[in-house]
């Protein structure tokens, strides 16, 4: 089963709008702390609207933590990073992967990048744009890997 891994987010509502998209897909999600807002945040809560009695969610107090946790389950941990090596078109996802984003403002941080066992880009036209807004890269990251998976 596919993971979504928040390395510190910042924005509340992008934070919403990922655990809503992993209540639609079944999607675990998990939270490295520190969090830019408090999970009872209200922009947080109306972001994910009435949604998160189905969101199965996990907070880690530090990316040590999340990072001993992980090692314990199966799965690849693949790191989204405009500076990614493969394009997530062309990557082969599995099944147990975790896919990892970091934070709006720093993207994930080294010690995430070198725990990963590969990195991923979402290829964009404009050169000038940097990234796409963090709840935007989480779906395209998440459908691609369940398109490749057959789930639909």
């Amino acid at each position: 089963m596919l993971q979504l891994v928040l390395v510190h987010p910042q924005i509340p509502p992008n934070t919403g709008n990922i655990a809503r998209t992993c209540a639609a897909t079944g999607t675990q999600l998990h939270l490295i702390e520190p969090l830019g807002f408090e999970i009872t945040d209200r922009y947080l809560k109306r972001a994910g609207l009435d949604y998160w009695p189905y969101v199965s969610l996990k907070i880690h107090p530090s990316v040590e933590a999340f990072i001993e946790f992980q090692l314990q389950q199966p799965g690849r941990c693949v790191g989204f990073s405009a500076r990614g090596t493969d394009s997530h078109f062309d990557f082969k996802f599995q099944a147990d992967d975790w896919l990892l984003f970091g934070s709006e403002t720093n993207g994930l941080p080294a010690q995430m990048l070198e725990h990963c066992d590969a990195t991923v880009y979402i290829p964009m036209s404009e050169p000038g744009v940097r990234s796409l807004n963090l709840s935007v890269s989480a779906a395209v990251g998440l459908f691609e890997a369940r398109r490749q998976l057959g789930a639909y």
